[in-house]
């Protein structure tokens, strides 16, 4: 096969390779090279002779360096090996500086199979296309800004809606204990508005008692007056008189404590006639 027909044949397949692999088909199929870099018989793999002349004389003509290291580092990238012959269980010493590298895609004749070569990705290679990603583009950084932002604002209105729940069980709490505070006031009302109006009733019945004795009898009939027609005497008088200050201060209590809960007052009539009898009984018996 014509060296130059396999670098010159399709050469559109050329144009999807990476541009190190087009320079070392090159460099392998250029025959006016063959005495520093060429293919092996079997077309398999290629050979560098004389590394020293090989970095001095090839490497700059077609690479912006004369580093043989850095073309072994760029080999390795894309995947290419050294070839170490093993023979008889011992290494072969080269008779001059041979260097022997493959790769199952760079063969002769087969051009169309450099595509398949691809290069290596490292985990530093995955960091610098990140970092080439995000500066090409602003996208990324300003989604994950606003989820950011977007996250914080939760964790507010999350803690805000907790703080409100706590307030709102310790209102619930507070409801129900007034609750039960106004239910057992409310009782005592009850229960005071009642003795109250027992006092008041037991109040009237006494007064008409006490006018009883008022009542003049002709004498004819001989009968002895009634039990309940005996005058009352002073410490009868002073007894009612205590009974009726006490019944005032309940009274005038009840209705304070019906005003400040806004409850509708029924007036009572206590009669006062105790304490005026009081009076004129007493100046009575000191005149």
């Amino acid at each position: 096969m014509d060296p130059g027909g396999g670098a010159s044949g399709p050469g559109h397949v050329l144009s999807n390779v990476p541009a190190f692999l087009t320079k070392l088909w090159t460099l392998v199929e250029d025959p006016q090279t063959d005495s520093l870099i060429r293919w092996s018989p079997s077309g398999t793999s290629f050979h560098v002779f004389d590394q020293g002349r090989f970095s001095k004389e090839v490497l700059p003509k077609f690479f912006k360096h004369n580093n043989m290291a850095s073309f072994i580092r760029q080999l390795n990238m894309y995947g290419f090996r050294k070839v170490v012959h093993l023979e008889q269980g011992g290494l072969v010493k080269p008779e001059r500086d041979d260097t022997e590298f493959q790769h199952p895609f760079f063969l002769r004749g087969q051009e169309h199979l450099l595509e398949n070569i691809k290069r290596k990705v490292t985990a530093v290679s995955i960091i610098v296309l990140l970092q080439e990603c995000y500066k090409s583009s602003t996208i990324p950084l300003k989604i994950l800004s606003d989820v950011q932002v977007m996250k914080g604002k939760q964790e507010t209105i999350d803690s805000r809606i907790s703080a409100m729940k706590q307030e709102n069980a310790a209102l619930w709490r507070e409801v129900a204990s007034l609750r039960q505070k106004h239910s057992q006031q409310q009782k005592v009302v009850n229960k005071l508005i009642q003795f109250l109006i027992s006092l008041v009733q037991n109040n009237r019945i006494m007064g008409l008692k006490r006018k009883m004795p008022l009542m003049l009898n002709d004498g004819s009939s001989g009968h002895s007056l009634p039990k309940y027609s005996r005058p009352f005497s002073l410490e009868h008088l002073q007894v009612l008189h205590i009974y009726n200050v006490h019944l005032h201060v309940l009274y005038t209590y009840t209705i304070a404590v019906f005003q400040k809960r806004g409850g509708q007052i029924f007036p009572i009539n206590v009669p006062s006639s105790n304490f005026r009898a009081f009076q004129l009984n007493s100046s009575c018996k000191h005149g």
